[in-house]
């Protein structure tokens, strides 16, 4: 968008329809993501679900189709939410059941300039909502949550700290875990002995490229013990390279 001949970059802007919108933007507030709010680097809309329901009870919930446990959140209700609060951008469902949130997907969101996150609650959303909108579905891991609030937070989290202007050296996000498909090198500071722990010689040599040969070492070490699958992708995509 331009003004007065300048141009005005505008911030990235996330969405999240809930039933708990007081938990936004909760811990984001604090740190880097909490001084990038600050700043008009990013910012959160909270929206409740409740707002949507169309009886005097602002019901949100039903028991599901064919039995079971636990409730179902209505098409209905976060039908009219959706539309009447998504525009642009991707629209994503925070579910155990989802694509495994990942380095590369997070960067992706990144270069959006807004997105919506819908967090679901009891037994889940029902499905036949989360196919007339396309509703992408993500996980953040393989574990189950109460609610999708916290899930949430997590991927703004992971998202912000990679606007620019949010992290001082754009180098320190090139060495993180996952950016290279490697987990990252161990870190060390003072005291250079520690209860009889010694740092790595090769560290205070102030031998830049053995320090870099070293970390990569670590690194490579470390990724193909802890996580074989990701060994497997640096493998590949370094045997591509070469």
């Amino acid at each position: 968008m331009e003004v007065s001949g300048t141009e005005t970059k505008l911030p990235w802007t996330v969405t999240v329809l809930s039933l708990f919108p007081e938990m936004f933007p909760g811990p984001l507030n604090y740190s880097l993501a909490g001084q990038a709010l600050n700043k008009g680097i990013w910012k959160v809309n909270s929206v409740d679900i409740r707002a949507f329901a169309c009886d005097k009870h602002r019901s949100v919930d039903d028991m599901p189709f064919g039995g079971g446990f636990g409730m179902v959140m209505r098409p209905d209700v976060i039908d009219i939410a959706i539309r009447t609060i998504h525009r642009v951008g991707s629209l994503i469902y925070l579910t155990p059941r989802g694509r495994l949130l990942d380095q590369e997907k997070v960067r992706s969101l990144s270069k959006e300039q807004r997105i919506t996150i819908l967090c679901g609650h009891f037994e889940g959303v029902d499905q036949r909502v989360l196919d007339a909108h396309d509703v992408e579905e993500v996980s953040i891991g393989d574990f189950v949550l109460s609610g999708g609030e916290i899930a949430a937070l997590v991927l703004i989290d992971a998202v912000v700290r990679l606007l620019p202007g949010v992290i001082g050296k754009k180098e320190s996000l090139i060495e993180e875990s996952f950016e290279l498909k490697l987990l990252e090198y161990p870190h060390y500071t003072r005291p250079k002995n520690w209860e009889g722990r010694e740092v790595p010689k090769v560290l205070v040599s102030g031998h830049h490229e053995k320090i870099r040969t070293w970390r990569k070492c670590q690194a490579e070490n470390i990724t193909k013990v802890r996580r074989p699958d990701l060994w497997r992708q640096y493998v590949v995509a370094k045997n591509e390279e070469d």
